[in-house]
């Protein structure tokens, strides 16, 4: 007896195309030459590419400083000379690479004494296994308060906890970057990037209404909303999607065990030392004219510009004092050993970097994705689209551009003074449009490589699989990066339909 067909529109069917073109992706991905070589070939590029726009004669006008902006021939004279003078320069000043190998020093020194391992068990021993998902990705949007420490802790952490649940690692990588990346937009909190963002909106804002005010705040309801939403999404496309797909993780995994009186005792005074070190960083902070306050706002003082300072003894003195008590550190030399282990374990993303640098350094120095940006915006202006549906056009130009530019306030300060005017010339606030910035921004984060953790993020990846390669992680990735977009566009629907306040003084109309 046949089987009936099955039916192409059922879920099982749309499941199984959906996964087959993931494991397409994967495998076309896979295919491709080591992401240290692609990031190789992607710098040979830019210079090709850099050469052909000279000789066609591009050009733009800077929306903000209406300076004439032209690509830059990497094979001419001051292109060569650029190349051959920075190249040096480009990879040690790489802005996470400095952070990543400090705050690896101290987390090198927590996990190799056993203390990160030692705070798992005794979390996962009490904690309800159903939220385990849902609290990695909350815990990632909530990271952004910290600068850098999400990228750094959090999306490592996340694969040893999903380890510790007999789950795929790989799995709790993805939700964790899916929450620290992908949910950048979103936020339980007001952030660092809000002021910056925000001070862009107002300037831009004041080309059509001079003096007109754009606060910090102006998304923070809508932020707060899109931070449940994606911790919901996300958690759903990890169990639903990602971690299925993945299968089972071939590895032993080693039943949980409740802590030992020695580690127990080390853990007290682990977190002792923690407390007294959170203590003490209040104490430098909060007051008004203390030392790491600076003479501002908090957000802006010496503690959050120096935050990998406070990383490393985050994790280290507990790690060092743990290690003591348990007998894991008896000398010196053990903490050295353990210092150079961990630096060890980075060696391949050192190698990503050092490649990857040059590419996103030559790209910024080529002028090109200033060039795109420009002439995208453009575009969009003269399209003559209006509405609900020139929002999305938007979210969508401004996720394509996190393929050609890495930073966030980078493109803000460029689209901006586009966007803002010609949307409040149409009726709309400028919250209404920084809000949607920020999605199309944030979704493709956790897709582009030209996002500047994308390399770490490689690395954390080939921990659990060493066959994995750049199509790997894409093809994990992008179910978040769509569902993401769906779903966010869909709640700024709902704030558009029914003019909701983004934020405290913030409407969606003028």
């Amino acid at each position: 007896m046949t089987s009936p067909p099955k039916d192409p529109l059922s879920p099982a069917t749309r499941t199984s195309i959906f996964n087959r073109i993931l494991n397409g992706i994967e495998r076309v991905g896979n295919a491709l030459p080591h992401p240290a070589s692609i990031f190789a070939l992607l710098a040979v590029l830019v210079v090709v590419a850099s050469w052909l726009a000279h000789l066609s004669g591009a050009s733009a006008i800077h929306p903000t400083t209406l300076e004439l902006i032209r690509p830059v021939n990497l094979l001419g004279s001051e292109g060569l000379v650029y190349m051959y003078v920075n190249f040096e320069e480009n990879f040690i000043a790489f802005p996470p690479f400095g952070i990543v190998l400090v705050s690896v020093i101290g987390l090198g020194i927590a996990e190799g004494t056993g203390l990160i391992e030692a705070l798992i068990k005794q979390s996962i021993l009490k904690a309800p296994k159903r939220l385990v998902t849902s609290f990695i990705i909350a815990a990632g949007i909530l990271s952004h308060l910290a600068s850098s420490v999400g990228y750094i802790v959090l999306i490592p952490l996340g694969g040893l906890v999903f380890m510790a649940f007999k789950r795929h690692p790989i799995a709790g990588i993805a939700a964790a970057f899916a929450g620290v990346s992908g949910g950048f937009g979103a936020n339980f909190l007001i952030g660092s990037i809000d002021p910056i963002l925000s001070g862009l909106s107002e300037s831009a804002a004041g080309i059509v209404t001079p003096g007109m005010r754009v606060n910090p705040a102006a998304n923070y309801y809508f932020m707060i909303a899109s931070a449940f939403m994606l911790t919901i999404v996300g958690t759903f496309v990890t169990e639903k999607i990602v971690e299925p797909r993945l299968g089972p993780y071939k590895a032993d995994f080693e039943e949980i065990q409740p802590l030992s009186p020695l580690e127990r005792r080390g853990l007290w005074f682990a977190l002792g030392t923690l407390l007294l070190i959170i203590a003490a960083f209040l104490l430098l902070t909060i007051p008004q004219g203390s030392l790491l306050r600076g003479s501002g706002n908090v957000l802006e003082g010496p503690f959050f510009k120096g935050l990998i300072t406070g990383i490393l003894l985050f994790f280290a003195l507990p790690g060092f004092v743990y290690g003591v008590v348990t007998g894991k550190i008896r000398s010196d030399s053990d903490m050295i050993t353990l210092m150079t282990k961990a630096i060890k374990d980075i060696a391949p993303y050192v190698i990503l970097v050092f490649f990857a640098s040059q590419f996103i350094a030559w790209f910024q120095k080529s002028n090109l994705g200033l060039l795109l940006a420009i002439h995208g915006a453009e575009a969009i202006q003269s399209s003559g689209i209006s509405g609900l549906a020139l929002i999305f056009l938007f979210i969508l130009f401004s996720a394509i551009m996190n393929f050609f530019m890495g930073s966030a306030s980078a493109k803000w300060a460029i689209m901006a003074p586009v966007f803002v005017p010609m949307f409040m010339l149409s009726g709309y606030h400028p919250a209404l449009t920084q809000a949607a910035f920020r999605i199309g921004d944030s979704v493709t984060n956790i897709i582009t490589p030209m996002m500047s953790y994308y390399a770490l993020i490689l690395t954390f990846v080939n921990k659990y699989d060493k066959k994995a390669g750049l199509g790997t992680t894409i093809a994990t990735m992008l179910p978040y990066t769509i569902f993401f977009f769906i779903f966010w566009s869909l709640l700024l629907a709902i704030w558009y339909f029914f003019r909701i306040p983004l934020g405290p003084g913030a409407p969606i109309m003028m």
